[in-house]
C-alpha cells in the first residue's frame, strides 16, 4: 500500500477558538485526537505509512502523535514560517513519499474502501486518482465532472452549471506530475484541474457522503457518527449511501 500524504497544516480558521492554542487535527473528538481517528481507519485498511505535512502548531501534533500512532509509523514534513499551500506542502514532503501516492485531507472521515481504490487506480494505468462523490450540489458545490473511470473536468474556483460530482478529499499522484504546474503555483486543486483537461485523472466514484470537522457543527456531527456502536459503523464494510 503507498504512504498517505495527510494535509494537517491549515489554521482552521472556521473553529474559532476552538483552533486557538491547539490545531485541529489534535481536536478530541468522540474520545481521541480526530487524527489518531484517521490513521485508526487507514490502518484497518492496510496502510502502514503516513506523512504529515504540518505548519500551524505543527510542533504540538508531532509531540502527541510521536513516531507511531494507532499501528501507523508517521513522519513529519513542516510548511515553514510562511504558508506554503496544499500543492507547496506536497512538494515539500515528496523527499518521503515515493513515487507513487495518496493526498488526504486531515480534516476529513472518507467511508471508503482504501484497499479498493489503490488497487483500481493501479489497474487503471492513470498517473493521478481522485476519488469523487456524486454531489447534485447536496452538501457542497459540485466542482468535477465524472465519467466512465476519468474525471474529465474539475474546477473548485469557478465550476460549471453542468457538474454534479465534488473532490471527496482523497487524491492520488505520482511524483512526477508536481512539475505539471509552475513552482509558484500552491494549490492542489490547481494541478488536479490541469491533469483532468490531459486525461491523467482517475477517478474513483462513490455514493457514500463524507465527514469532516471543519466547522463546529460538523464536528459534532462527526463526533455522533464516530461514537456509534462499531455494529453500525460501515467504514471497514462495503460502501452504500449513507444520508
Amino acid at each position: 500500500m503507498p504512504t498517505v500524504c495527510v494535509l494537517a497544516g491549515g489554521l482552521g480558521s472556521r473553529l474559532g477558538d476552538l483552533t486557538a492554542l491547539r490545531p485541529k487535527p489534535l481536536l478530541e473528538v468522540a474520545g481521541k485526537p480526530f487524527l489518531s481517528h484517521q490513521l485508526a481507519l487507514l490502518r484497518t485498511h492496510g496502510f502502514s505509512d503516513a506523512v504529515l505535512c504540518v505548519g500551524y502548531l505543527g510542533e504540538l501534533i508531532e509531540e502527541e502523535i510521536g513516531d507511531v500512532c494507532e499501528g501507523m509509523t508517521v513522519r513529519y514534513s513542516y510548511d515553514g514560517p510562511e504558508l506554503v499551500g496544499t500543492l507547496g506542502a506536497v512538494r515539500r514532503a515528496a523527499p518521503l513519499l515515493g513515487e507513487q501516492f495518496l493526498v488526504l485531507y486531515g480534516d476529513t472521515y472518507l467511508l471508503l474502501d482504501y484497499r479498493r481504490v489503490v488497487d483500481e487506480w493501479t489497474a487503471s494505468g492513470d498517473p493521478a486518482l481522485m476519488t469523487v462523490l456524486h454531489n447534485r450540489g447536496q452538501w457542497d458545490h459540485s466542482n468535477a465532472t465524472y465519467a466512465e473511470g476519468k474525471v474529465i473536468a474539475y474546477d473548485k474556483f469557478a465550476p460549471s452549471p453542468d457538474m454534479e460530482w465534488i473532490d471527496y478529499g482523497l487524491g492520488g499522484l505520482s511524483a512526477s506530475l508536481l512539475d505539471e504546474v509552475p513552482d509558484d503555483e500552491h494549490d492542489l486543486a490547481v494541478l488536479y484541474h490541469v491533469l483532468a483537461i490531459h486525461g491523467l485523472l482517475h477517478g474513483y466514484p462513490t455514493e457514500q457522503r463524507f465527514f469532516e470537522i471543519g466547522t463546529p457543527a460538523a464536528l459534532a456531527e462527526t463526533e455522533a457518527f464516530l461514537l456509534r456502536p462499531a455494529s453500525a459503523s460501515p467504514e471497514a464494510g462495503p460502501e452504500a449511501p449513507l444520508t
